[in-house]
């Protein structure tokens, strides 16, 4: 079924109005803000976009935090034809030179004082740049830029423009098509310029579907948007997902509030690059370390037990009657308060990749019982590559290819793949693109692997290193 993030929108927004869409943190409280009035904003915010000149296969930057504004402002985006571009908010001035006038961006959103010092720092080198529409006003006030306008101020030209022409939104949404560019992503560039990624609304969209059917996701899930959503995997877990199954997204008050609002939430879906499960298991070890010694010496005795039975039984396998008492008491005294503690009690589903997970720390979340797994996919494939299923995760795989990918190992060791999810192709640069995209469609993943006698995948590193 191929659709377009905007009708997503709608749909949810005529089947449920009054379900919470998301729920953002401020001052310490949770705000949620259903899908009928997200839907409201976001025609709103469209059509004020549209009266500003945003035009059909424009460019748009966004600039922030994971906020309901920042994704209302995608989804406005994406309604009128145009291509949200996010950028990432810790980004120097000057790395956004280039992205900026590589996709001629004349329309840019900025969370707040900080990302409107930066746009308006380059905007020399960047003046195309007409309209900067900024989100939190705290110390803009006296800010008197050509083009700097508020959020609110759009919104409420929007609702008057809306007033005036009713069926402009709709019949703006109903001219999106799913092979229409969907949105845009730079990679980092560490060699030469970021080269940005061109995904239309179905490549997105599929590939979200492929890994919600994957892990039968449905619209209960409770999901903890941290990460920047410049990151195309945030992209893909917090907005294709979202809007693909309808389950509610929530925005953390700051990077400072994120492990106290993981616990408070409690996603039944989490996913995190080894570095953040290692920084958790780092903060545990050490609590356990100040503990007195009864305390500690019951942690470690039935850690030992975790060690030894908990993949088993996560692996769904039988283990016998007195291991398995052994570990229904730690699940009791250790295992449950400590997921708990670190905001997994309620995960179904933990992701983790992006690089390489050390077996001792894989082994350490599946044996106290949380359902980590590894995934494999980049920014080209729209994520979804690769995913282990619920009883087959080892540290040492990343799964068996998902829906619709096919998977073929060149004479090098190299991984080549097909899939729904694959770029349009890098913008302006057709060389780049004909270097990763065979004339059939494969891709050049530039990793060095092979399949497994259980058809799991396995990477061995990058292919240049390998040779070497």
């Amino acid at each position: 079924m191929q659709t377009t993030f905007p009708q997503l929108l709608l749909d949810h927004a005529a089947q449920r109005p009054n379900d919470a869409a998301m729920r953002e943190k401020e001052y310490g409280i949770w705000q949620a803000i259903t899908w009928g009035e997200l839907a409201n904003m976001v025609a709103h915010l469209a059509c004020g976009l549209h009266q500003a000149g945003l035009r059909q296969h424009d460019h748009m930057v966004v600039i922030g935090a994971n906020r309901p504004r920042l994704y209302a402002t995608m989804l406005a985006v994406q309604s009128l034809g145009a291509v949200p571009i996010a950028l990432y908010q810790d980004a120097a001035a000057m790395e956004c030179v280039f992205p900026l006038n590589n996709a001629d961006v004349c329309f840019a959103f900025a969370e707040d004082q900080e990302q409107v010092d930066k746009l308006l720092e380059i905007r020399d080198q960047c003046p195309q740049i007409t309209n900067i529409y900024f989100d939190d006003p705290r110390g803009l006030r006296n800010y008197d830029e050509p083009g700097l306008q508020s959020l609110d101020d759009l919104i409420a030209e929007g609702k008057n423009f809306a007033v005036q022409n009713p069926g402009f939104f709709k019949s703006a949404v109903d001219q999106v098509k799913p092979d229409d560019v969907g949105a845009m992503f730079f990679t980092s560039g560490t060699t030469g310029n970021p080269k940005g990624v061109v995904h239309t609304h179905d490549t997105l969209l599929n590939r979200a579907r492929a890994g919600a059917e994957f892990d039968n996701l449905t619209h209960a899930e409770d999901v903890l948007a941290y990460l920047p959503p410049a990151w195309i995997g945030q992209n893909i877990f917090s907005y294709a997902q979202w809007l693909s199954c309808g389950y509610v997204v929530n925005c953390p008050e700051s990077a400072a509030t994120v492990t106290i609002d993981l616990k408070e939430i409690g996603p039944t879906y989490y996913f995190a690059p080894p570095r953040v499960f290692e920084g958790l298991l780092t903060s545990v070890m050490i609590r356990m370390e100040d503990a007195g010694s009864l305390k500690r010496k019951m942690f470690h005795y039935f850690m030992s037990v975790a060690k030894r039975v908990g993949p088993t039984l996560m692996d769904g396998k039988s283990v016998g009657l007195v291991d398995r008492v052994l570990y229904a008491m730690g699940n009791f005294m250790v295992y449950g308060p400590l997921r708990n503690n670190l905001g997994f009690s309620r995960v179904r589903v933990a992701y983790t990749a992006g690089e390489a997970i050390g077996p001792d720390l894989f082994s350490f979340y599946r044996s106290i019982g949380v359902n980590l797994k590894q995934l494999y996919g980049s920014t080209e494939t729209a994520v979804f590559v690769c995913l282990q299923p619920d009883h087959e995760a080892r540290a040492d795989t990343v799964g068996v290819p998902c829906k619709g990918v096919e998977i073929k190992v060149a004479d090098n060791g190299e991984i080549l793949v097909k899939s729904p999810g694959l770029l349009k192709g890098y913008f302006k640069n057709p060389e780049a693109t004909a270097e990763v995209l065979t004339a059939d469609g494969w891709y050049h993943t530039s990793d060095a692997g092979f399949l497994d006698a259980h058809g799991h995948l396995k990477i061995i590193d990058r292919v240049k290193d390998v040779g070497r």
